[in-house]
């Protein structure tokens, strides 16, 4: 029986950090992933992204049940 030793990118080997999937989606798509609580935004940026966030895909969960 021949065994396959072949695995698709992603499974085995090393895996790719949040911040490199993150740097790549951007750098070859044009996809800007970023959390609203990133401490390196500073309060009008952070302020931005939570804006671009509720006019897209509607308020969070947490915001909806308290604001």
């Amino acid at each position: 029986m021949n065994r396959m030793n072949f695995a698709p990118r992603g499974f085995g080997g090393t895996r790719r950090s949040p911040d490199v999937v993150k740097r790549d989606g951007w750098k070859e798509q044009g996809v800007l992933a970023v959390s609203v609580d990133d401490d390196r935004l500073t309060w009008p940026e952070r302020e931005l992204v939570r804006q671009l966030g509720e006019r897209f895909y509607g308020k969070r969960e947490r915001e909806a049940r308290h604001g």
